[in-house]
């Protein structure tokens, strides 16, 4: 039986707490006259899996420009992994994809683009352990899981959402940990990304 939660906004990121949780809060707030500060869940260890999150933990990723930092969680076993996808919209430039630090940015812009994006679509229809905001990693994001999770990504090139140019785009190689501008029509692979608030 999966647990009740309560989600809110808070800017770019989401608050997600049991609903059970929640309750208890508000109930001791009209008790005390007083909000008490609600236990975070622990964060695993990198390269553990994360209970509820839907992967495993890669780290903690700055956020870019000064935004809020969060933790990176990578989809395990085949749920999460696309063998042979092309990244789409070859000669095609897209602007609002070339983010090297965020790919949920990157993955809502190609998705929302109109053309045919089929590493970014089956990324973001992803649905795995009750989460519904998967996504392609930006750069930097899959740099940071060369670095902490390899073990979790096949020897081989795996696309990142991140446009290198209007027939080209980053992909990760998790052989040698070398970034390069891969032809957005080859079949490749791809691993969806996922991300929680670090506050």
């Amino acid at each position: 039986m999966q647990q009740a939660t309560i989600s809110l906004p808070l800017g770019k990121a989401t608050l997600t707490v049991p609903a059970e949780e929640a309750t208890r809060i508000l109930i001791d707030s009209f008790v005390q006259a007083k909000v008490p500060i609600p236990a975070v869940q622990k964060t695993p260890r990198i390269g553990e899996y994360w209970p509820g999150q839907g992967g495993v933990y890669a780290g903690l990723m700055r956020g870019e420009n000064g935004g809020p930092d969060y933790h990176l969680i990578v989809a395990r076993g085949d749920e999460g992994f696309a063998k042979e996808i092309a990244w789409g919209g070859y000669e095609q430039d897209e602007p609002a994809a070339k983010s090297e630090w965020d790919g949920l940015a990157n993955t809502q812009a190609l998705a929302g683009s109109g053309r045919d994006h089929p590493a970014a679509e089956w990324a973001a229809g992803l649905e795995i352990d009750g989460h519904g905001d998967w996504y392609l990693p930006a750069r930097r994001e899959a740099a940071l899981c060369y670095a902490n999770v390899s073990e979790l990504f096949e020897k081989a090139w795996h696309w990142t959402s991140t446009q290198y140019s209007p027939d080209y785009a980053w992909y990760q190689d998790f052989d040698d940990g070398g970034q390069y501008g891969g032809r957005k029509v080859i079949q490749t692979r791809a691993r969806a990304v996922r991300r929680t608030s670090a506050i």
